[in-house]
């Protein structure tokens, strides 16, 4: 395992947060808090969501995820998009350094940019509504697993992706509607039967109520069956880019 490359391709990656700041960091927590804003004090303060759970605190878990993979998802499908795009990962692959060490560089410095960004989320949520982590471990847990989870996810957009429609059109046509449709400002208890059954096929679905029942031990479904799902959906991520790696698709093909 060549650690000196990994390590030169995560910071590269890292350094190229703090040069984009404001749309990697900034932006991100500036429209959650307009959520907060909007949702959790306009809204919430007519809406029930649980069991002694304020509305405001009730969708906060949801809000993070929806930053954490969208997040994610961007950082990882930038970060080997752009030297597809400008040419300079020829220099990456005629280096001596094996592909599964360039994705353990890229997606490590997406998923350490997704947490800074999650847990300075929850910071700022504690300034709108009043909030509790009955299960803090499970909470990083659920974080760093679909975190990874979503930065491979990227890592194979950019990989897949030709220009820059494609590179933008699952982060912006696929990813919001499972989220919204994922139980992030609602209980999917007050859908409909059918609806709710719907619901369980968006994968989303699961993260939001894993990551909630961390929170306040309230969730729509088993904890473990929402962790053995972040879990599902990891190893098909890891068997994708398996196979793009063997077969050198879009890298060395």
């Amino acid at each position: 395992m060549n650690y000196t490359a990994i390590w030169v391709i995560y910071r590269a990656e890292m350094q190229r947060m703090r040069r984009t700041l404001l749309q990697s960091l900034i932006s991100p927590v500036v429209s959650t808090a307009l959520y907060f804003i909007v949702f959790g004090a306009a809204i919430g303060s007519r809406m029930q969501a649980g069991n002694a759970v304020a509305y405001g605190g009730f969708i906060t878990p949801g809000l993070i995820m929806l930053a954490l993979i969208t997040q994610c998802i961007a950082n990882g499908a930038n970060g080997i998009y752009f030297p597809k795009f400008t040419g300079t990962i020829y220099e990456i692959l005629s280096a001596p350094i094996a592909l599964p060490e360039v994705l353990i560089g890229y997606v490590g410095a997406a998923t350490t940019k997704g947490m800074i960004l999650g847990l300075i989320i929850l910071a700022t949520s504690t300034l709108f509504v009043d909030m509790r982590i009955d299960h803090p471990l499970l909470m990083l847990a659920f974080m760093l697993l679909t975190a990874i989870s979503f930065s491979i996810a990227g890592f194979i957009i950019g990989v897949w992706a030709q220009n820059f429609e494609q590179l933008s059109m699952v982060p912006t046509l696929v990813v919001p509607p499972l989220t919204f449709l994922g139980g992030t400002f609602y209980s999917i208890s007050a859908l409909p039967h059918a609806w709710q059954v719907v619901s369980h096929f968006n994968p989303v679905f699961y993260l939001v109520s894993g990551f909630r029942w961390s929170f306040f031990g309230e969730a729509d479904i088993n904890p473990l069956i929402s962790l053995g799902m972040v879990g599902l959906f990891l190893a098909v991520c890891l068997v994708v880019i398996a196979r793009m790696f063997s077969t050198g698709y879009k890298l060395k093909a």
